[in-house]
């Protein structure tokens, strides 16, 4: 089999074609020729696919995330709308409780909005977006085998078709292929040391059910129903209603160590009565399920520090989930997918693909999104029993509280909330909750009480039992 043909343009390789191999393409597409290599053979529309096993479950991208989905791959956005899906007001549309069990109210003079659909429907967007590029060459049913080069410069893959062995070589080689990713033990065959890794696990498993939505909730925007789970009162349960396309609701159910849903559809209702809250329950008493039950436990926060290592060699970078997977409760994996990508994009934009050191420079700029959603979800997992063999720091503590007052404060006063959905969104980085516009109405004090129940309209409660 012969190297990838040259165009005159730089060449690219990415490993895998999930939504970050998607969006890492498009990006190099700008610079490249680019092969996009996967092992499974991709489904032509929006239906399940064998590498996402967790595309059952309920999943979100928040405005950082629909923002870079915009910028790397115009129209994919507007598609997932025009086949069904939503862009949700942040809170207007949701009925939310934090996970130091306080309710949101449902301000709607933010701008922020949630990309809603089912997975298999939004990555049915994105590959017949990405895979339009003229620049973009998919090779399905195809297995990475290991690098090829030395401990300074990545020169390209070994790869497996069928029964069929080859090497491939190219300008710049991206890891994309998800938590599965074999880089570590990679760089280690070609001499380069041990990459520093972390996991905070909080034992979550999820349980999922699909749902044909109650009563009349199809015909309106009804809105997104979510209970967090409270770290301080372990084990931490909650769930979310997720209305979609086709008229669905995808239910996800999640607990921690000793509190976990199970794949029993006649327990999934009684779970849901039993949050802390029983909204997710009450709504469901009249939805008639359409699927079994999906239980998922590969759900820890795992991060490799690849920015870190001493040596790193040219013509190699690591982006999304393989760098850093993080607990879904947050839905924060997509949007740093697609952060990471732009991060590519707009590094190359000042430096040529192939100078020496750009590798590396890539690999930096790309942590940045991760580190942002890294601090978000390890800020409170690392607060469950057996989550980290490292307790909280006191400054982890600190600011622990401080993200509570700030949730306290946003959940009472619209000001405050555009502040916390500034980060919580990813739009903006953390120092944004020590603005004024946060930190006036929280020494100040909101004048609105607490909420004393969800936020559900007596129209919506009447929709889903009609």
């Amino acid at each position: 089999m012969p190297d990838i043909t040259s165009t005159g343009r730089p060449t690219a390789i990415v490993i895998g074609a999930s939504a970050a191999g998607l969006f890492a393409a498009t990006a190099l597409a700008e610079f490249a020729d680019v092969t996009l290599i996967e092992r499974d053979t991709l489904p032509q529309g929006a239906e399940p696919r064998r590498g996402v096993p967790q595309a059952k479950h309920a999943h979100l991208v928040w405005s950082g995330g629909v923002t870079a989905f915009d910028e790397l791959l115009p129209g994919a956005v507007d598609d997932v709308v025009d086949a069904g899906g939503r862009l949700v007001p942040i809170m207007g549309n949701m009925v939310s409780r934090a996970p130091n069990e306080v309710w949101f109210r449902r301000f709607t003079s933010t701008h922020h909005r949630n990309l809603v659909s089912s997975r298999d429907l939004l990555d049915a967007a994105l590959r017949r977006r990405a895979l339009a590029h003229d620049h973009i060459t998919l090779r399905q049913d195809t297995t990475v085998l290991n690098l090829e080069g030395d401990a300074t410069r990545v020169t390209g893959i070994r790869i497996r078709t069928g029964e069929d062995e080859a090497a491939l070589t190219a300008d710049l080689i991206v890891d994309a292929s998800g938590r599965g990713s074999r880089t570590p033990q990679w760089l280690e065959d070609l001499g380069l040391p041990r990459v520093t890794e972390r996991q905070v696990d909080a034992g979550v498993t999820y349980a999922t059910r699909h749902y044909r939505a109650p009563g009349t909730t199809a015909d309106s925007d009804f809105p997104l129903v979510n209970v967090q789970a409270n770290p301080a009162k372990a084990p931490g349960q909650g769930g979310i209603i997720l209305p979609v396309e086709n008229g669905r609701w995808i239910v996800t159910l999640a607990g921690t160590r000793g509190g976990e849903p199970t794949s029993d559809p006649d327990a999934f209702l009684d779970f849901a009565l039993n949050l802390g809250d029983p909204i997710i329950g009450e709504l469901l008493k009249n939805a008639d399920p359409l699927s079994d039950v999906a239980t998922t436990h590969s759900t820890a926060n795992h991060r490799r520090y690849y920015e870190k290592l001493s040596r790193w060699p040219d013509g190699f970078t690591v982006l999304g989930d393989a760098i850093a997977g993080y607990n879904p409760v947050y839905g924060h994996g997509l949007t740093v997918a697609a952060q990471c990508a732009l991060a590519v994009r707009n590094t190359l934009r000042s430096t040529p693909l192939t100078a020496p050191g750009t590798a590396r420079r890539l690999q930096r700029a790309a942590a940045r999104p991760v580190s942002t959603a890294w601090d978000l979800a390890v800020g409170q997992d690392a607060f469950y029993p057996g989550a980290t063999s490292d307790p909280p720091t006191i400054a982890e503590r600190y600011l622990a509280k401080f993200v509570d007052q700030a949730v306290a404060t946003g959940a009472r006063n619209p000001r405050a909330l555009g502040a916390l959905l500034d980060v919580m969104s990813m739009e903006k980085p953390p120092t944004r909750l020590f603005s004024p516009d946060m930190l006036i109405p929280m020494i100040l004090g909101p004048r609105r009480p607490f909420l004393p129940a969800p936020p559900l309209t007596e129209a919506e409660r009447a929709a889903a039992s009609a």
